[in-house]
């Protein structure tokens, strides 16, 4: 017999609801511990093999007590492993909080931790309320406009997206052919990242990055990085008044959801105008679906009602928006659950 407020176990492989619901609530401590390890750079520490705490913060800097109680909690979360009392190693999931390894997400990690995102979520009720953005509440500007006026995190949010980049490309790529594409042409892709994982797989793709100048002048370094630099390039410009033209294929990565309809369908048409006439317009974002099932789009889509004004779109506000642009979907490739993004081709109509 239990009381209340009180359990008996087992719970027949699954918690009762209380405490499901005590999970959730503290996803964002989660989040935020996760995100703190790698703003210290434990994993890079613990890189070459189990450490003792003591070594460890007096690498990074840290307080060793409560470095330990922290490891100790992300050990309990599966990142991260205690493999002697005070001991601390890596596992598959600590490694993603590497720097610069395949399947990097630490500077990730550290943006949608930050307390900048953190202080907008606060006014989620706001936005929810208003139909506001939660993000202009909290921080009294658009987040790009308060990005531009911070550049030490124009600087971490660049290298975010370059962790996304590679994973989109390590999914969304993996089984479309560009081999026929002759100049790709990457939208507001950030310091290039994308471009840098595609095009060493295809020696004969010359490639663009196209963004805001304060964001672009990174692109030769990455570009430079990976040996491409005698094909790729970066471009200065605003997506909304034009686009490089010429272009047979375009991409789009995680940029369209942070606008609404009538944002997102001008940077749409000033491609259409840009484009070659046979060309396609790749774009990596997740393609909302029905029913209750988990999916990533649903949390983004919410991630986009408190920073931005767009959101997730399902196949069918796709097709509307393609066609006010004078394009049509061309198809659909759902990558979920093998990876975060869809791809969705779009072609001149």
């Amino acid at each position: 017999m239990t009381t209340p407020g009180s359990y008996a176990l087992p719970y027949n492989g699954e918690a009762p609801p209380p405490m499901q619901m005590m999970e959730m609530l503290y996803g964002a401590l989660a989040t935020q511990m996760i995100s703190v390890a790698a703003e210290l750079g434990v994993a890079d520490e613990l890189a070459e093999g189990p450490r003792p705490v003591t070594e460890v913060a007096r690498a990074v800097g840290a307080h060793e007590g409560n470095l330990f109680r922290l490891l100790r909690g992300l050990a309990g979360l599966g990142v991260f492993e205690e493999v002697s009392p005070r001991v601390f190693g890596l596992n598959s999931l600590g490694e993603t909080l590497r720097s610069g390894v395949e399947g990097s997400m630490k500077e990730i990690a550290q943006d949608v931790g930050g307390r900048t995102r953190l202080v907008a979520y606060t006014e989620l009720a706001h936005a929810v309320r208003t139909g506001e953005v939660a993000f202009e509440k909290a921080h009294g500007t658009t987040m790009w406009n308060y990005l531009q006026s911070h550049p030490e995190e124009v600087a971490l949010f660049g290298k975010a997206m370059g962790n996304l980049a590679s994973e989109a490309h390590s999914v969304a790529f993996a089984n479309y052919d560009l081999s026929d594409a002759k100049h790709l042409i990457d939208i507001a892709g950030g310091e290039g990242w994308l471009i840098a994982a595609v095009a060493p797989h295809y020696p004969n793709l010359k490639a663009t990055v196209f963004d805001e100048e304060h964001v672009v002048g990174g692109a030769e370094r990455v570009f430079a990085r990976v040996g491409i630099a005698d094909r790729a390039d970066g471009v200065a410009g605003d997506m909304f008044e034009s686009v490089p033209t010429g272009g047979d294929v375009y991409v789009l990565s995680s940029i369209l959801f942070s606008y609404d309809d009538p944002e997102a369908g001008k940077v749409l048409g000033n491609i259409r105008e840009a484009m070659d006439p046979n060309g396609r317009i790749l774009i990596l974002e997740p393609v909302l679906p029905d029913g209750n099932g988990p999916h990533p789009g649903k949390l983004l889509d919410v991630t986009q009602l408190a920073l931005h004004r767009g959101g997730i779109r399902t196949v069918g506000e796709w097709e509307r928006l393609f066609a006010s642009a004078g394009l049509k979907l061309a198809e659909t490739r759902v990558m979920w659950p093998a990876g975060p993004t869809d791809m969705i081709i779009a072609e001149p109509a």
